[in-house]
């Protein structure tokens, strides 16, 4: 564990709008704060909401309804909101911030473009109308298959208005991911682009999403962003362009849907089985997200939060829902961050003043390796806050981060949390000390825990991560699978969400992920989280990433196997896997020593940066991999297993 290196400052601690919301409901004391916030959720949630100045039609008459079990809470009883609304109307009614800058895009190329709140406003509306000309009505599910382009999150708020039910599809998806996601809630509609540009290479999507139309039987109409404005196949009975949708400029009247009405369908991948369909409501994923963005983060009017990402991740919406109903701006990129050099994320920075940058890990790690001068030079004091979410850190790039980008001044708040949660768990935020790959804790309305095998709480060591109640933003379920919900997050203790993190609390109370509990390694009898051998692993000099998993083991019962990315091939000299194998035993004893270490070019990712443990261990033991749709780069995944059988024979 690692001590505290940022400290907050109580000038900037009282600029924060948590702190001027403890203030009105009378806390001088975070702590104090946040025991009040999981002793009475519904008060606490009740004043959240408040305090957000939300737009009702119908207000609420009871915050929560526990009367079907603390796995199937209803929120805001009776209540009618529609979130698009919230997240647009309400402030473009408002002279002083319609036209307020609410989204800049730039393209891979660098190409820009910039909308005011109004702007976003009237095309939603116009988008809105052509969706309901078309024929799409309350309760359909939508799915888009886009790039990140200012039609993804126009569709997103059209689809939200008009009461439908919106799919986010990753960018990357070949269409038989798409079918899936598609087959598995009866989609009607499906909106893509002929294509976008990546590294300067032209990404065709049109034909991916006519396969999977054609794998689908329940879609209707497929519209079309002519993005690139290429020459693609035209299905004259089932093709609508984008730009063919209704050109009306009137506002068109929303839906007045209800609280814990169904507002989007975002698909998990699994390494087994189909993905899972978790269900967010208006008053549920986007409020979680805004909530987080703003009292967490503190995003704010004036601020521009750019977190790398795509859309078919939560933190796409979570950008999209956390920055508009904190009217605030959210920065679109359609390329990637190091392209065309190591110095892109750096110039987006300085030229559209982000305030608030989201990064994973790995991007750093894979920064890092090129060098600070990529970073000297340009003008980065716009940043107040790192985000960090997708993967446990380790201490070098952490330290990288903070010291050498953000000069010791821009803390880096860890967020971990998930698809399901609608947001963090354990966060950090301006009110902690921060710790190198830390968490300050749970943040407020999170009743959080750390527990061991038998269910109780556990100090100094990893256990399972638990919550004992119900908060906003949790999911409504799995689409039209209530067992494998009930299955995957309450079947172990009664009453309690296990997260599926492997965690621990050191004395000085900041909390470290370590890894999933189901990637947990047990090693003659010890626990072992696979990210502290890796951080081991990266801590040497010649070593770029590393991923660990646990193999069967007839003497230990359970043996570590690595997959090392070296910084160069200078560094492969002979015998570099013995000498990472004794550096281990070094530095964490004899008895956790690895079995193999194996050279690889690449680990398996997903575009986000998160490597899937899950995924090179099914590879390396010759085991059924399961859903491999969000990977990156699938020849990762074929090369482990030709190491492993090359190991065999």
């Amino acid at each position: 564990m690692y001590k505290p290196v940022w400290f907050p400052k109580q000038e900037i601690i009282e600029e924060t709008r948590l702190y001027r919301l403890m203030q009105k409901l009378g806390f001088a004391d975070y702590d104090a704060f946040y025991q009040a916030s999981i002793k009475d959720i519904a008060w606490f949630w009740d004043e959240v909401v408040k305090d957000m100045s939300l737009d009702w039609t119908v207000p609420y008459r009871e915050v929560v309804d526990l009367s079907d079990g603390i796995a199937w809470p209803r929120w805001f009883v009776e209540g009618k909101l529609n979130i698009a609304v919230n997240a647009l109307d309400r402030f473009v009614a408002d002279p002083a911030s319609r036209h307020r800058l609410a989204l800049i895009w730039e393209g891979d190329d660098g190409s820009t473009q910039k909308h005011t709140y109004r702007d976003l406003w009237m095309a939603v509306n116009r988008c809105a109308r052509g969706l309901r000309e078309l024929g799409v009505k309350r309760g359909d599910r939508v799915a888009l298959y886009l790039p990140m382009i200012v039609e993804n999150v126009v569709a997103m708020l059209a689809v939200s208005r008009i009461g439908a039910i919106f799919i986010p599809c990753f960018s990357g998806y070949g269409a038989e991911a798409v079918a899936t996601r598609i087959q598995g809630c009866e989609a009607k509609w499906l909106i893509t682009a002929d294509g976008y540009t990546r590294r300067g290479k032209v990404i065709t999507m049109k034909e991916e999403a006519d396969r999977a139309a054609a794998l689908s039987p329940s879609i209707k109409k497929v519209i079309v962003v002519r993005r690139l404005g290429r020459e693609c196949a035209w299905h004259e009975t089932k093709d609508v362009g984008w730009d063919e949708l209704s050109k009306e400029m009137e506002p068109l009247s929303f839906a007045e849907t209800d609280a814990s009405e169904p507002l989007m369908i975002i698909y998990t991948s699994g390494t087994t089985g189909k993905p899972k369909g978790t269900v967010h409501v208006h008053s549920g994923f986007p409020l979680k997200a805004a909530f987080d963005a703003g009292y967490a983060f503190d995003v704010g009017p004036g601020d521009v939060l750019f977190w790398v990402t795509d859309m078919g991740w939560m933190m796409g919406p979570w950008m999209v829902f956390g920055s508009l109903l904190m009217g605030s701006t959210m920065l679109l990129f359609e390329g990637t961050p190091d392209h065309p050099g190591p110095d892109r994320l750096w110039q987006l920075v300085e030229k559209h003043g982000v305030t608030h940058l989201g990064v994973s890990p790995t991007l750093i790690r894979s920064l890092m390796k090129e060098g600070e001068s990529w970073v000297n030079g340009y003008d980065l004091s716009s940043l107040r806050v790192f985000g960090s979410t997708g993967e446990p850190w380790n201490p070098e790039p952490w330290l990288w981060l903070y010291e050498r980008v953000g000069q010791g001044r821009v803390p880096i708040f860890n967020y971990s949390g998930g698809t399901e949660v609608s947001g963090g768990i354990l966060g950090n935020h301006f009110f902690k000390p921060i710790a190198p790959c830390g968490f300050a804790g749970p943040l407020p309305g999170m009743d959080a825990d750390v527990w061991d095998e038998t269910g109780n709480p556990v100090r100094g060591e990893v256990g399972e991560l638990v919550l004992r109640q119900p908060w906003v933003g949790m999911t409504s379920g799995f689409w039209q699978d209530r067992k494998r919900y009930e299955e995957t997050y309450w079947q172990r203790w009664p009453q309690t969400w296990v997260h599926g993190d492997w965690v621990a609390i050191d004395e000085g109370g900041q909390w470290f992920i370590t890894g999933r509990s189901d990637d947990t390694l047990k090693i003659a009898g010890k626990r072992l989280g696979p990210a502290e051998m890796e951080s081991v692993l990266v801590d040497h000099p010649a070593v770029s990433e590393a991923a660990t998993i646990g193999v069967p083991d007839v003497s230990k019962g359970e043996s570590a196997v690595c997959f090392v990315v070296l910084k160069s091939t200078q560094a492969a000299s002979e015998g570099i896997e013995e000498a990472l194998i004794r550096f281990i035993g070094e530095r964490m004893g004899k008895a956790l020593k690895p079995k193999r270490i194996f050279l690889v070019d690449e680990l398996p990712k997903t575009r986000n940066g998160k490597i899937l443990r899950r995924v090179i261990r099914a590879a390396y033991l010759g085991e059924e991999t399961g859903d491999l749709s969000s990977l990156e780069n699938i020849r990762a995944v074929e090369a482990i297993r030709k190491l492993a059988d090359k190991n065999k024979s």
